[in-house]
């Protein structure tokens, strides 16, 4: 081996097999010591009781995968000459529009009825922005309003509806709609209404199912319960009455039966998988969604029509639906113990203990009267380092003489000098 390859060899073993520590200066001071220990207490109580008890830190989660359907029961009876409908029993097949939807249901509470349209010229409704005349020449034929109800004919004809106002005669499917909703919403009985949720939920990474309807209940309890969240088993009862909703929503009034809204349905699902799954149970949360107070697009509704054939004559029956639109949202949260998912959330808190570190260092280096005497014991300077090496390889040497005198020499021999 040559010279140079034992010189490189030398030096990188030299520092390859050093071992370094961090230079440890001990204050006795019981403030400093005291703060210290405080944040490593408060470290320690963050990591036990928020990252491991709380947010569950011991634990790796999964989220479920879910299903759910609504089914609607009950029967309503209504009998208004007014509004053209006559008296009439209603019962799901009417009042839930559409029958199906993903996630969600409507139950209509009251209506507006246009019977027996058929396409002719008529006038046009009052309502309609912009389609008042004062003479034919106000009325361009073949004009289509988007707001309105058909095409312009020309004509400017008196309104029916409404004193002293001209309308334009349209062509389109006549009389047009007079929208009036009655004081009282026409599906009365719709507050007792009842509607049974049927949710299944997976967590895949465990192979873990569950269904809202519990192994407990049977036909009898399924047949006379009904939600209620202040009892020990109604609280999972997954029948509820729409009145009871309503209220659970904290936002009730008249108005949503007679105008419609917007309600939430949140089914919540935070299981400890770590436990029997029979503890694995959901929750039920209620909201209004829509803002009544907004004077503007209260509520919820939407046009709907019959088509029929009277004779030889193509006749609708239009229908402008208000209603409750239920959404219903379901969430779900899985956790098991995970050896790696601990080890790593320990690890973490564990880390975090270099805080108290840190901020004691800054209140000693930083803050205290004393901080000067700690910085030169805790900080050499590089220029303090120098002098000491400095005077450590030339010290100065003192030599007492016969005559009391002293020679100060900077060399590491003394020279010593007589007089004769």
């Amino acid at each position: 081996m040559g010279v140079r390859a034992k010189a490189f060899w030398k030096a990188f073993s030299t520092n390859l097999f050093d071992y370094e520590t961090q230079k440890v200066v001990q204050i006795n001071s019981f403030k400093i010591g005291f703060t210290y220990r405080l944040i490593q207490l408060g470290i320690v109580l963050y990591v036990v009781f928020w990252v491991m008890y709380y947010e569950k830190g011991y634990q790796a989660f999964d989220e479920a995968v879910s299903g759910v359907t609504a089914k609607l029961k009950g029967i309503a009876f209504s009998n208004r000459t007014k509004s053209n409908i006559g008296a009439i029993v209603w019962d799901a097949a009417d009042y839930v529009i559409p029958p199906q939807q993903r996630s969600a249901f409507f139950v209509m509470t009251n209506l507006v009825t246009t019977s027996g349209q058929t396409l002719g010229t008529c006038e046009e409704s009052h309502d309609v922005a912009g389609n008042d005349c004062k003479s034919d020449k106000d009325c361009e034929a073949g004009c289509i309003v988007m707001v309105g109800s058909g095409v312009q004919t020309g004509i400017c004809v008196p309104s029916t509806r409404k004193a002293n106002l001209s309308v334009c005669e349209i062509y389109g499917w006549c009389p047009t709609e007079h929208d009036v909703l009655p004081n009282d919403f026409i599906v009365a009985n719709a507050p007792n209404f009842t509607v049974m949720l049927k949710n299944s939920i997976e967590f895949p990474q465990y192979h873990v199912k569950r269904l809202n309807i519990l192994g407990w209940m049977d036909k009898h309890f399924l047949s006379t319960c009904r939600y209620n969240p202040n009892n020990e088993k109604l609280k999972y009862c997954p029948i509820f009455r729409l009145a009871d909703i309503m209220e659970y929503t904290e936002a009730e009034n008249k108005q949503i039966w007679n105008k419609g809204g917007m309600v939430s349905i949140h089914i919540e699902w935070n299981c400890n998988l770590d436990y029997n799954e029979e503890q694995c149970l959901p929750k039920y949360i209620f909201r209004r969604l829509d803002d009544f107070d907004n004077p503007v697009g209260k509520g919820w509704n939407f046009r709907f029509s019959h088509h029929y054939m009277e004779g030889n004559v193509r006749k609708r029956n239009l229908i402008k639906a208000y209603g409750i639109q239920f959404f219903i949202t379901v969430y779900g949260k899985g956790g098991k113990f995970h050896l790696l998912t601990f080890s790593m959330n320990l690890g973490s808190g564990l880390a975090l203990l270099g805080i108290a570190t840190v901020l004691c260092d800054t209140i000693v280096l930083k803050i205290t009267r004393k901080r000067e005497v700690y910085r030169s014991a805790r900080i050499d300077l590089v220029a303090q380092m120098q002098r000491k090496q400095k005077k450590a390889h030339n010290p100065r040497i003192r030599i007492r003489l016969n005559r009391g005198r002293t020679l100060r020499h900077e060399s590491s021999f003394p020279v010593v000098s007589s007089s004769t």
